[in-house]
C-alpha cells in the first residue's frame, strides 16, 4: 500500500490486514448496534400496539354504550305519540303553549332514565314552534333562533333517517365545547315534525377515554371534515387537522394494519386509528416515541457495550495478526538480503504453513541453483560440443544471472507477489530441466514449463510480445519428449522481433488423425529457410538451455522415426511457423 512509509515495508501485510479487520469490525459493530436498537424499538412498538389495541377496544365499547343510550332515548321520543301531538298541534293561546311545554317536559322526563348514567342535556323542538330543553338551557346555552339557523339543524334535516353526532362550540358557555347527537323527528309517512338534540360537554365525553391516556399517549377524535371534536390535548379541540384527515384515509386503505409510524406535530409517533361507524368519526391513538419508549431502551448502555466488544476484538486481532505475519516479515527480510551473501545463506523455515512452504521452496531453489552453477562450471571446463551440452542440460549463466538480478530488483522494490511468482517459475523451470532430456513428460507439463519460461522473460523484458496458448483438452495428458517447445519459444523471443517492437506468439497443440501436432507461430521478422523447411546452416545463440532447434528435430526422429520431426515455414516481415509432428500416444 503506497500510503505506508518505506520503513514499514516489511510489515505491509500486517498493517493491511489490521486496517481491513478494524474497518470490518467497526462496520459490523455499528450495523449490529443499530439493528439491535431498531429491533428493540420495533419489539416495544409491537407489544405496545397490541396492548393499546385492547385499550382502544375498551374505549370504543364506552362510546358504543353511550351511543346505545342515545339511540334508546331517541327511539323513545320517536315512538311517543304524545310527544308528536305536542310538537305538531297548533296552539291558539299562550296558556295552551305553556301547557304543551309542561306536557312535553313530563314526557321527556320519562326518557331521561335511558341517559341517567351520563350528564347530558336534552332539547326537543317542533314545527309548531314548541321547544323544551332540560336544565333550563344552562347545560347547552343556545337560543331557538341560533338553533334554527345553525349547521346542526341543517345537517339534521338533510339526513332525516340518521342519528348524527356533531361538534358545537359555545363562546358564551364555560364548558365551551359540546358534542351534539341530533335526530330528525319523522312520522311513518316521512313528514318531519321536529328535531331532537342530546348534548354532552366535551369534558364529560372525554371521560370515556381519559383514564387510558398518559404523557406521550394521547387520544384524538375527529370528524369527516378533519375537525378535532375531542382530545385529552385540550388546546387542539375545535381545530382542523388535514394531516389527521389524510392519515385516516391512508390507514383506512391498509386493511392488514391499523397503525403507522411516522412524523406528527414534529415528532416521531406511532399512530393508531379506529373508525367509529356509530359516530361517523375517527378515533386516533397517538403515542410519542421518545416519551413513551425513551426510558425503556438504554441506548447509551448498548453503545458502551458495543464499544467494549470492539476494543477487545481489536486487541485480539492485533495480537493474532502480528503473530501470523511476523514469520512472513522475517522471511521477506532474509530473502531480500540473500543476494548480499551471494545466495549461500539459507532462510529459516518457521511460522505458518504457507511461510514454511515458501522458505522450503526458496532453500530448495538455492540448492538447485548451487547444483546448476556447479554443472555450468564443469561444462565450461570440459567445453563439450553443442550436442553434448544439450544432452547434459547446461544452464546459460547469462540467463540465470539476469533472472536472479531481476528477482533481486523486485525484492528490493517490495514486489512480494511478483517476486514469489518469478521465484516459483524459476524453481519449476529448473526442476523440469533436470534429468535425461530423452525422457518424456505430458503436454501439460511441457506447456507449464513453457509458461514459466515465458513468465520469466516477460518479467525481464516486458510484455511487448504476447503469448497465447490454444490447447486441445484431450491432448493434455499425451506423453512427449522433454523440452521440444522451449527452444522455439526462445528463438521467437530473442530473434523473431529484432525489427518489430511488438507482436504475438501462438502455441497450438491438437490431434490430427493419428498424429499429435504442436505449432509455435509468431508474426515477427521472419527468416530464410531451406526448401525442406529446415533452418539454415548457421547456428543461433542459445539463450537458456543450450538445446538448439536443430537438436529437437534429430531427437524426435531418433525416438519416433523419419516420418516425424520439425518443419519450419517463414516469410520475411510476416513471421515464422514451427510445426512439430509426433505420434499420438496414450
Amino acid at each position: 500500500m503506497r500510503f505506508i512509509p518505506e520503513r514499514f515495508r516489511h510489515n505491509n501485510l500486517f498493517i493491511t490486514m489490521f486496517l481491513i479487520t478494524v474497518i470490518m469490525i467497526v462496520t459490523v459493530s455499528i450495523i449490529i448496534t443499530w439493528t439491535t436498537i431498531r429491533m428493540s424499538e420495533q419489539f416495544f412498538f409491537e407489544k405496545f400496539s397490541i396492548t393499546n389495541a385492547k385499550v382502544m377496544d375498551q374505549v370504543q365499547d364506552s362510546f358504543e354504550q353511550y351511543h346505545y343510550s342515545v339511540v334508546m332515548a331517541s327511539n323513545s321520543v320517536l315512538q311517543s305519540v304524545a310527544i308528536k301531538e305536542v310538537l305538531t298541534k297548533e296552539e291558539e293561546s299562550n296558556v295552551d303553549r305553556f301547557g304543551s311545554i309542561y306536557t312535553l317536559s313530563q314526557l321527556i322526563k320519562r326518557i331521561e332514565p335511558n341517559l341517567a348514567s351520563y350528564e347530558v342535556g336534552i332539547m326537543a323542538t317542533g314545527k309548531n314552534g314548541v321547544t323544551y330543553a332540560t336544565n333550563d338551557r344552562t347545560y347547552w346555552p343556545i337560543t331557538d333562533a341560533e338553533l334554527k339557523k345553525s349547521i346542526l339543524t341543517k345537517n339534521t334535516f338533510a339526513n332525516p333517517k340518521r342519528l348524527l353526532y356533531q361538534y358545537d362550540h359555545r363562546t358564551d358557555s364555560e364548558a365551551g365545547n359540546y358534542i351534539i347527537a341530533s335526530r330528525a323527528l319523522m312520522d311513518r309517512s316521512g313528514a318531519i315534525y321536529g328535531s331532537l338534540y342530546i348534548s354532552i360537554r366535551e369534558s364529560e365525553f372525554r371521560k370515556f377515554y381519559s383514564s387510558y391516556t398518559t404523557p406521550g399517549n394521547n387520544v384524538l377524535l375527529i370528524n369527516k371534515e378533519g375537525t378535532i371534536v375531542s382530545s385529552n390535548l385540550s388546546k387542539l379541540i375545535g381545530k382542523k387537522s388535514t394531516e389527521l384527515r389524510d392519515l385516516a384515509v391512508e390507514i383506512g386503505k391498509n386493511q392488514k394494519d391499523n397503525h403507522i409510524i411516522g412524523k406528527f406535530m414534529g415528532k416521531d409517533q406511532m399512530i393508531m386509528m379506529e373508525y367509529l361507524p356509530s359516530f361517523d368519526m375517527y378515533m386516533f391513538n397517538i403515542i410519542d416515541k421518545e416519551t413513551a419508549f425513551g426510558d425503556l431502551i438504554d441506548k447509551r448502555k448498548i453503545l458502551l457495550i458495543s464499544m467494549g466488544i470492539v476494543i477487545v476484538a481489536l486487541f485480539f486481532v492485533l495480537f493474532a495478526s502480528r503473530r501470523l505475519t511476523n514469520s512472513l516479515s522475517k522471511l521477506v527480510k532474509q530473502i531480500e538480503s540473500a543476494s548480499e551473501h551471494d545466495f549461500v545463506e539459507y532462510v529459516s523455515v518457521s511460522g505458518t504453513y504457507e511461510t514454511r512452504q515458501i522458505g522450503t521452496a526458496f532453500n530448495s531453489m538455492l540448492d538447485e541453483l548451487h547444483e546448476y552453477v556447479d554443472q555450468l562450471v564443469l561444462s565450461q571446463k570440459q567445453r563439450r560440443n553443442a550436442e553434448l551440452a544439450a544432452l547434459q542440460q547446461q544452464i546459460n549463466p547469462h540467463f540465470l544471472y539476469n533472472t536472479l538480478a531481476s528477482i533481486k530488483f523486485m525484492v528490493k522494490q517490495g514486489s512480494k507477489e511478483e517476486t514469489e511468482s518469478m521465484i516459483n517459475a524459476l524453481i519449476s523451470l529448473l526442476q523440469n530441466t533436470l534429468g535425461n532430456v530423452s525422457e518424456t513428460i505430458t503436454v501439460k507439463q511441457e506447456v507449464d514449463n513453457l509458461r514459466n519460461y515465458v513468465l520469466i522473460n516477460q518479467k525481464r523484458y516486458g510484455s511487448r510480445i504476447k503469448v497465447n496458448y490454444f490447447l486441445s483438452p484431450d491432448c493434455m495428458n499425451v506423453p512427449i519428449p522433454k523440452l521440444i517447445l522451449q527452444p522455439f519459444m526462445e528463438n521467437a523471443f530473442f530473434h523473431g522481433f529484432n525489427h518489430k517492437l511488438e507482436g504475438y506468439i501462438h502455441v497450438l497443440v491438437w490431434q490430427e488423425g493419428e498424429d499429435l501436432i504442436c505449432e509455435v507461430v509468431d508474426n515477427g521478422d521472419g527468416m530464410e529457410v531451406s526448401e525442406r523447411g529446415h533452418l539454415p546452416g548457421t547456428k543461433r545463440k542459445q539463450a537458456f538451455s543450450g538445446i538448439g532447434v536443430r537438436n529437437v528435430h534429430e531427437r524426435i526422429q531418433l525416438i519416433y522415426g523419419e516420418p516425424y520431426g520439425v518443419n519450419i515455414s517463414s516469410e520475411l516481415g510476416k513471421g515464422t511457423k514451427v510445426r512439430i509432428s509426433l505420434p499420438m500416444q496414450k
